[in-house]
């Protein structure tokens, strides 16, 4: 009979000590939740740590940040459908074109970047995804087709309103190196439209007053002091000189 209770006893202990033992070595896995809940996730990348490396960004005004986004946007969009058009290009002209959009906007995203970064403002990864989609849409063509949408729609209608943006952003962005930054970015922006404008592909009459002004230089070699002859030897020379002899 006392050999009986003690197995008794002893078997109780050992599920009391078991017990014991399984709740705490769960209570590390249970979370610190003050409600008992399950435990929290672990924080995801970009999330908290974003935050407290981007301490600063509470100083940028949100006018300010998007004028970063939409500049590092299109100035991204420029390199790489410059780069595009550098490689499918037909005519050697809107090869140069391209080869100068690609040189100076790099220049210009590498300067933009270095401002953010001192500031702790986060900058987009790639062009927006309209965007993207442009330069899919814009690698599938060819040849002469290229070369014509490249220019209009990227050389012109792109930078145009580029143009807008930066000049808003002259008037309106409150940190100084962002105001001085767009303020020396427009000269550059207003030479890539009217070098767009006089493309062939341009279309328009800035693009045949520069064919015009090139044929003229071929076809009067023999006087190039005379500048505005061109013209009216196209025209027709007679009505001119009847008009100064008159």
């Amino acid at each position: 009979m006392k050999r009986f209770q003690l197995s008794a006893l002893a078997i109780a202990a050992a599920l009391s000590f078991g017990s014991a033992l399984a709740q705490s070595t769960a209570s590390p896995n249970s979370g610190t939740s003050p409600t008992g809940g399950r435990s929290a996730p672990a924080a995801q990348a970009g999330t908290g740590t974003r935050n407290a490396e981007t301490g600063k960004d509470d100083k940028v005004s949100r006018g300010d940040r998007k004028f970063i986004d939409e500049a590092a946007g299109s100035g991204m969009f420029e390199v790489q459908v410059g780069q595009l058009a550098s490689s499918k290009a037909q005519d050697p002209d809107v090869k140069k074109f391209a080869d100068m959009l690609v040189d100076q906007h790099q220049r210009a995203n590498d300067e933009l970047t270095k401002i953010a970064n001192a500031k702790h403002v986060e900058m987009p990864a790639a062009p927006p995804r309209a965007l993207r989609r442009d330069i899919e849409n814009l690698g599938k063509k060819q040849g002469q087709e290229f070369d014509t949408d490249f220019v209009k729609s990227v050389g012109i209608k792109a930078h145009e309103k580029d143009i807008k943006v930066f000049e808003k952003a002259a008037k309106d962005v409150k940190d100084p190196e962002l105001k001085a930054f767009a303020e020396k970015s427009l000269p550059m922006l207003k030479e890539h439209l009217a070098a767009a404008q006089k493309l062939p592909q341009a279309g328009g009459k800035a693009a045949e007053d520069a064919a015009r002004m090139g044929a003229s230089g071929h076809s009067m070699g023999a006087s190039p002091g005379n500048t505005g002859g061109g013209a009216s030897t196209k025209t027709g020379g007679g009505s001119g000189a009847n008009k100064t002899g008159s």
